[in-house]
């Protein structure tokens, strides 16, 4: 599939997909075009089996600076919901496999909000993540005052939200937004390693840890605690596990093929 606002590549070895953001003169801004393509890649990345897990970046100046401004300054609100631009989103939350994001320079607005929709994020020490929204009118809508709050508490989201300040690299590992912090040079190839290390275990049990992790946000912790369970469960179906257990009981390395 050719896409223009993005790259994906195979490269990397240990079935890690690459997928890159790809509009420099607009900082990465994410415009409908580059968020339909976004979402087909992930589609059709999720359906490859020769992939287990994706990593999701910009460049050393931008993972992704926000929005397209431009395309939404004179919209109306039923203009806003006839486009409907977060079902786009949607689809994009629903990705099964591991999604690391690799964020150096600006991750704001809707570029904060898509690192937040990753699963593992790794950031270089020029990291800035902000929900600036409030200093043109309006506010966050694809997920800022919601995930960003479940990550960093009340208070520091209520912060960034109606202040519009940014936050550190540093500062969102401290408050746990962010997994990892590694100076510019090797924050994509943290995130690869990180990728790697995932890629070596079992894809079944994988989707099922993720698909459970998830539910966490969603659900009281008795619901949470019977959909873990049934997951759990469900590994025991799989290939992969008895591989894993047979693996460790030999003493030696599993080989897990995702069946």
């Amino acid at each position: 599939m050719a896409f223009e606002n993005i790259k994906v590549t195979n490269q990397y070895k240990d079935k890690v997909a690459l997928i890159e953001l790809n509009r420099p003169g607009a900082m990465n801004a994410l415009n409908r075009e580059l968020m339909t393509e976004l979402k087909d890649a992930l589609h059709q990345l999720d359906e490859d089996e020769n992939v287990r897990v994706i990593v999701l970046t910009g460049n050393e100046k931008a993972f992704a600076a926000g929005a397209d401004i431009k395309q939404m300054a004179d919209s109306g609100a039923i203009d806003m919901l006839k486009v409907d631009q977060f079902a786009t989103w949607d689809q994009i939350k629903k990705t099964k496999k591991p999604i690391i994001a690799a964020v150096s320079g600006f991750a704001l607005g809707g570029g904060c909000e898509l690192s937040m929709t990753c699963d593992m994020i790794v950031a270089s020490e020029t990291a800035r993540f902000g929900q600036p929204e409030i200093t043109i009118g309006t506010m966050p809508g694809a997920g800022g005052t919601q995930r960003l709050t479940r990550a960093v508490g009340k208070a520091r989201a209520m912060e960034m939200v109606l202040t519009g300040k940014f936050i550190s690299g540093e500062e969102a590992q401290e408050a746990g937004l962010i997994n990892k912090v590694v100076p510019v040079e090797v924050y994509l190839d943290e995130a690869v390693k990180c990728a790697e290390k995932v890629a070596e275990m079992s894809p079944v049990a994988a989707r099922l840890a993720k698909e459970s992790v998830l539910k966490a946000f969603d659900t009281p912790l008795e619901e949470g605690l019977q959909f873990e369970r049934k997951n759990f469960y469900m590994t025991f179906a799989s290939e992969d596990q008895k591989e894993g257990m047979k693996a460790f009981i030999e003493k030696r390395k599993p080989d897990f093929k995702g069946d």
